[in-house]
């Protein structure tokens, strides 16, 4: 039996346990509702997301008038590489996780600064600038996977004529991108497989000692090819967006990352009249590919469309997160603040901000963007005297009264002769409309470092094939002799009240045939008169044909003339329309503008 003052002692046991039990309660009902008392080991971890997107190479002395942040707000003046690499430092100044990259489109510029040294400027400036990585946009595939990858590792490949690797502002030749390209849809034909790296993880700092992984997953736009200058008929393919992304996201999920963002060269927009802070109403593939990337995306980076828009768009889960395009030509910014779990690593949503800063001009000018700029701009006059060829005589786009133009014709033997240098082309087409200007014998008024008959870069590498940028391919396709056949006779169009319109399209120089312009639509080139190199044209024999690539691609092709879309076997030589009339004048010292008689009316 048990004394009292053993009971006792036991009753002040249990009372000591129950206000124990009690307090313990009270202060973890405390700890739930009071921020103040948290675990600092458990703050969010901040991380900076700093984008910009379709570059295009304007590091120089550029400006636009924008829309303001919002409706209603005063228009602003925004651009220029200088003010945009302040922007972009004081953006990330002070910032322990803050990561710089592109959504693509970086360079395939059309300011002559980065242009005519084939936008290695750009490269040269990005890296000055300090960005991380970037997406490969359409216009990455300019010239081809050899040319992308000369801007990525610096190889002196990717032109036919090994015109690249020039030396930087610093004196240095060109050696390629600091940082690396990435994609998870373009793809290698030979294999099926991912072309470059389809995702990455960058660590960023969790303030304990450690780092925690973040994720970006990458995808070119599906329609690279049915842009003119990037057309891809063969090598490489764009598979779907989301597909791809999707894919890759369930393998870093897999390897444990939790934070994750894609990068997207595709684009969306808005209504018009809004500020670049505004979602009113968006639209474009974007919009419809946020409802099916994975929940596991945290937010949505975009470019393609040039547009301004900075949205908050829910997930297939419900949950917001940020869908965004910061426009072109560095106007703007995108900022994006994550906020990470240190435990686990996952992104608290509800923390997450965007914003698009303008690059405004009200900011001080940063030296070293200055230096490069300048350095360019200065070696554009060396750039403008360079003599690539000569002429005997004025070879212009007049057509005689058959229709035959010697600067056509010229550009025709162009294209057959770049196509043979990589390739086999039996005959090569000039479409109409593709010229833009003369070669002319007399020099330009001005310019002391022209002569008499001399062609210099500028006036057939650049501007004179129609094009924008870094130009627009030769590529070579076979049709059948009736398919060629029949493309000659597409020359004369018939129009719903009958009158018929006449379109010429130069062959070349081992190419003639006679045509009566009196007969009917469509029965006009008389049979048995089409021949190459003096043989005639069978009906059922192959011909390899070398052009411009937008006479094969069936978004793009001239109206009337799409024999030449279903062309067989299709494949792009690594000579552009300008660089193949460029290189034909150097290899035809004094070219004499040829004889008008290839196609003759008889």
């Amino acid at each position: 039996m048990q004394s009292l003052g053993s009971d006792r002692r036991t009753v002040h046991r249990v009372l000591w346990r129950l206000l124990a039990l009690i307090a313990g309660v009270v202060m973890a009902g405390t700890a739930a509702v009071t921020p103040a008392a948290a675990d600092e080991r458990h703050d969010p971890v901040d991380v900076q997301l700093v984008s910009l997107t379709d570059f295009h190479g304007y590091l120089g002395e550029y400006g636009a008038t924008i829309v303001g942040s919002h409706r209603g707000d005063p228009a602003v003046r925004v651009g220029g590489g200088s003010y945009l690499a302040t922007h972009v430092k004081r953006l990330r100044e002070g910032r322990d996780n803050s990561l710089l990259f592109s959504v693509g489109d970086d360079f395939s510029g059309w300011p002559d600064e980065t242009e005519w040294f084939w936008n290695e400027p750009t490269i040269e400036y990005l890296n000055a600038l300090g960005l991380q990585f970037s997406t490969v946009g359409n216009h990455e595939m300019d010239r081809g996977f050899a040319f992308l990858r000369h801007m990525r590792e610096g190889t002196c490949e990717g032109r036919p004529d090994r015109d690249l690797c020039f030396r930087d502002s610093s004196g240095q030749r060109f050696a390629g991108a600091d940082y690396e390209y990435y994609s998870a849809n373009l793809l290698d034909r030979s294999t099926g497989r991912p072309a470059l790296k389809p995702y990455h993880v960058q660590q960023v700092d969790d303030g304990r000692g450690g780092t925690l992984p973040v994720g970006f997953v990458h995808a070119t736009t599906a329609l690279t090819s049915g842009e003119p200058m990037s057309y891809t008929p063969s090598g490489y393919s764009y598979g779907d967006e989301v597909k791809a992304i999707n894919r890759s996201v369930e393998r870093l999920r897999a390897r444990g990352v939790r934070a994750i963002v894609a990068v997207v060269h595709e684009g969306f927009s808005q209504q018009n009249g809004n500020g670049h802070n505004d979602c009113v109403d968006p639209f474009g593939p974007v919009v419809d590919y946020n409802r099916a990337i994975s929940p596991a995306v945290d937010a949505i980076v975009t470019g393609h469309w040039h547009a301004t828009v900075n949205c908050m768009l829910p997930d297939p889960a419900g949950n917001p997160r940020p869908v965004v395009e910061a426009g072109n030509h560095g106007h703007l910014v995108n900022e994006i603040n994550l906020k990470l779990d240190p435990r686990t690593g996952e992104v608290l949503r509800q923390h997450t901000t965007s914003v698009n800063h303008a690059v405004t001009q009200d900011v001080p000018r940063d030296a070293e963007a200055d230096r490069i700029a300048a350095y360019w701009r200065g070696k554009l006059g060396e750039r403008a005297a360079k003599p690539i060829g000569s002429i005997t005589g004025d070879i212009t786009r007049a057509r005689d009264a058959e229709g035959e133009s010697a600067l056509y014709d010229v550009a025709a033997d162009a294209y057959r002769w770049a196509a043979d240098r990589d390739g086999r082309a039996d005959l090569g087409l000039a479409m109409p409309d593709t010229l833009r200007r003369d070669l002319t014998y007399a020099p330009a008024p001005g310019n002391s470092a022209d002569a008499p008959g001399r062609v210099l870069f500028p006036e057939a590498a650049v501007g004179t094939v129609a094009d924008s940028g870094i130009g627009v391919g030769v590529v070579r396709g076979t049709l059948t002799g009736r398919e060629l056949v029949a493309l000659l006779e597409s020359q004369w169009q018939s129009a719903p009240d009958g009158s018929v319109t006449f379109r010429p399209v130069a062959v070349s120089g081992n190419v003639s045939y006679r045509f009566d312009a009196d007969g009917p639509v469509g029965e006009r080139i008389e049979r048995g008169s089409v021949r190459i190199d003096g043989r005639r044209v069978a009906d059922g024999r192959k011909y390899r044909v070398a052009t411009l690539a937008t006479a094969f691609m069936e978004q793009r092709a001239l109206p009337g003339f799409e024999e030449l879309v279903g062309a067989r076997d299709q494949d792009r030589s690594a000579y552009m329309g300008g660089d193949a009339l460029w290189h034909y004048l150097s290899a035809h010292p004094r070219l004499a503008p040829p004889a008008l008689d290839r196609a003759r009316a008889s």
